[in-house]
C-alpha cells in the first residue's frame, strides 16, 4: 500500500485516537502511514503552541480535517464561554481547520431545564456565527448520544443539531455526523439526506459492548461493534459530503498501544469496513 493509495484519500485520524502522541508525533505517524489528514485538539495544540502545531502539520504534508473542540455554552458564565469559543475559532483558523467541532454543553449543576439550556445554545451560536464567518471556520454542531445529555450535550439527535444549524448561514454552521453518537437513531438516514451541504464532518468509530464504567471511553475500532459505519458513510456521500472520514476513538486500550500500530490498524479497518 503506497502513500498515494486512493482508498486513503479521505482518511483522517483524529488526534484523540493517538492521545499519547504530540501534534508533531501524530502528524508524522499519519504521514508515514499514507494518511493525508489529521483532526487536532486544543490541548495538545496549546502544548505545542498554535503556530508550531500548524507548522508540524504542514511539514508532514497533511491537511487539518477538524479542530476539537468548542461549545459548552449552557453554563452560567455566558461571557467567558463566548470568549473561549472565539479563541477556539482563532486557533482553528491558524491551524487551517475548516471547522470547529462544537460539543454544546449539558445541564449545569442542579438544572433540569433542557428547553432553557437549548435556548441558551441557540442564542450563543447566533452571537458566534458572525465571528465564525469572519475567521472562515464553520461551527460544526455535534449531537451526542442521549446518555451524554446531562453532562456534555443537550443536542442528542442529528435533527436537533440541524434545527439549530439551519437558523444560521450555511458557511457559519454545519453538523457533525459521528457514527458512535447517531447509529441508533431511527431517523438518522432521513436527517443525513436533509443535512446535505450542512455536513461539516463525518467521524468513524464503533459502538462496542460492554460499555466501560466511563462510557466516554466506550468507542471501539470500526468493525468491532454494532454501528453500520459504512452504511452511514454511504449516506453522507449520497447527501453530497465529499470531505474527510475522521476516525475518533476514545478507548484506554487504544491509547496504551503503540501509536504507529494504532494508525496501521485504523488504516486496515478503514479499508475493510468503511470504503
Amino acid at each position: 500500500m503506497s502513500a498515494a493509495d486512493p482508498r486513503l484519500a479521505r482518511l483522517s485520524i483524529n488526534q484523540a485516537t493517538v492521545k499519547r502522541l504530540s501534534v508533531a508525533q501524530a502528524a508524522d505517524a499519519c504521514a508515514r502511514a499514507g494518511v493525508p489528514a489529521i483532526g487536532l485538539w486544543r490541548e495538545p495544540v496549546a502544548d505545542a503552541g498554535t503556530a508550531a502545531a500548524a507548522k508540524a502539520v504542514r511539514d508532514a504534508g497533511l491537511r487539518v480535517s477538524s479542530y476539537c473542540r468548542g461549545g459548552f455554552l449552557t453554563g452560567p458564565d455566558r461571557t467567558a464561554a463566548l470568549d473561549d469559543n472565539r479563541r477556539a475559532l482563532d486557533e482553528a483558523a491558524e491551524v487551517g481547520s475548516p471547522c470547529l467541532v462544537m460539543v454544546v454543553g449539558g445541564l449545569p449543576e442542579g438544572d433540569r431545564d433542557l428547553v432553557g439550556a437549548r435556548a441558551r445554545v441557540t442564542d450563543a451560536l447566533a452571537e458566534l456565527a458572525p465571528y465564525a464567518l469572519e475567521r472562515g471556520v464553520r461551527l460544526a454542531l455535534e449531537p451526542l448520544h442521549p446518555m451524554f445529555c446531562a453532562d456534555r450535550s443537550v443536542l442528542s439527535t442529528l435533527g436537533q443539531a440541524l434545527d439549530m444549524a439551519e437558523a444560521l448561514p450555511e458557511a457559519a454552521a454545519g453538523v457533525v455526523v459521528d457514527a458512535y453518537h447517531v447509529w441508533w437513531d431511527p431517523e438518522v438516514y432521513g436527517q443525513i439526506a436533509r443535512a446535505g451541504a450542512r455536513i461539516a464532518s463525518y467521524q468513524a468509530c464503533d459502538w462496542v459492548l460492554p460499555l466501560p464504567a466511563d462510557a466516554l471511553l466506550g468507542r471501539g475500532m470500526v468493525g468491532d461493534g454494532h454501528a453500520d459505519v459504512r452504511g452511514l458513510r454511504l449516506a453522507v456521500d449520497r447527501a453530497g459530503y465529499d470531505g474527510d472520514i475522521e476516525v475518533e476513538i476514545f478507548n484506554e486500550r487504544v491509547w496504551q498501544a503503540d501509536g504507529d500500530e494504532v494508525v496501521a490498524e485504523v488504516v486496515r479497518r478503514h479499508l475493510a469496513h468503511v470504503v
